[in-house]
């Protein structure tokens, strides 16, 4: 159930309910299987009775209507895929965050000055003074990874056990021998979550008009710190990456990590419409 808190401007949305929203803007009625998503929406009085919008909703409608910056977070964890994200209009910036489980996602608006210390508390980055590893770089076939995170759904509670799967089974697909193996089984073991974050917008590209996209790849190991994912490069695009697409896992201290996040975001220059 949708809902929002006028004190901060902030709402609690599905995507179907920002699907009714962006029907209503453009003057169009919501087909018949978002209907009920309107009626949620009119209950709460965000939709008034003949589709008119609340005024609370001015700033969220302003910048899903024509954003400048369209920045998502893919976080995949122990509980699943979870999406966050920041839309950047011309006059506000507003932040989204899901939840496990849940189906709406938060809507906030956030200070302009604030953009990547919000993105990097999406992804929980933290200090990593105490991460130790005597490897900086890993590599190894995205077939080889996911048979290796195969063995961590198995019904195994022997920490030493699952160690030796992970092993086992990173062998068999074929990763490479000392140092980097026994490096990339302590980093699936230790593996809090993997997220990218995808930045884009309507640049110039030889003269014309063009989608640009960056994209940064990171795993949080926890106590064996940050690696960014170098291959497959990113922005991946569907279908681009297969069994034996080249891994290559690279230790990147925090600090850095928060300048590459700076780094996916364009200069004022950038943005056509700006």
């Amino acid at each position: 159930m949708p809902s929002y808190d006028s004190s901060r401007a902030r709402f609690r949305l599905a995507d179907r309910h920002v699907a009714v929203l962006a029907h209503l803007m453009d003057g169009e009625n919501p087909p018949e299987d978002l209907w009920p998503s309107l009626g949620e929406l009119v209950q709460i009085n965000l939709v008034g009775e003949e589709g008119e919008l609340a005024p609370i909703l001015r700033d969220l409608l302003s910048a899903l209507a024509a954003p400048l910056l369209l920045v998502t977070v893919e976080v995949m964890g122990e509980h699943g895929a979870i999406n966050h994200g920041v839309v950047v209009g011309q006059r506000v910036m507003i932040a989204h965050e899901g939840w496990p489980d849940e189906e709406e996602s938060e809507y906030t608006p956030i200070a302009p000055h604030s953009l990547v210390w919000e993105l990097a508390r999406m992804v929980n980055l933290q200090a990593d003074d105490e991460a130790t590893s005597e490897v900086s770089r890993v590599e190894t076939t995205m077939g080889a990874l996911d048979a290796a995170l195969s063995v961590l759904d198995q019904d195994v509670d022997d920490e030493a056990a699952i160690r030796g799967l992970i092993r086992e089974a990173l062998t068999e697909a074929g990763t490479p021998e000392e140092p980097g193996l026994t490096e990339l089984t302590e980093l699936v073991m230790a593996l809090n979550a993997m997220w990218r974050i995808t930045t884009a917008w309507d640049g110039e590209h030889e003269g014309e008009r063009a989608a640009m996209v960056r994209g940064l790849a990171v795993w949080d190991c926890g106590p064996r710190g940050y690696w960014v994912r170098e291959k497959p490069v990113e922005p991946v695009l569907d279908g681009q990456v297969g069994p034996d697409s080249e891994l290559c896992l690279v230790r990147t201290r925090n600090g850095d990590i928060w300048r590459r996040i700076a780094d996916l975001l364009p200069d004022k220059a950038e943005l056509i419409d700006a």
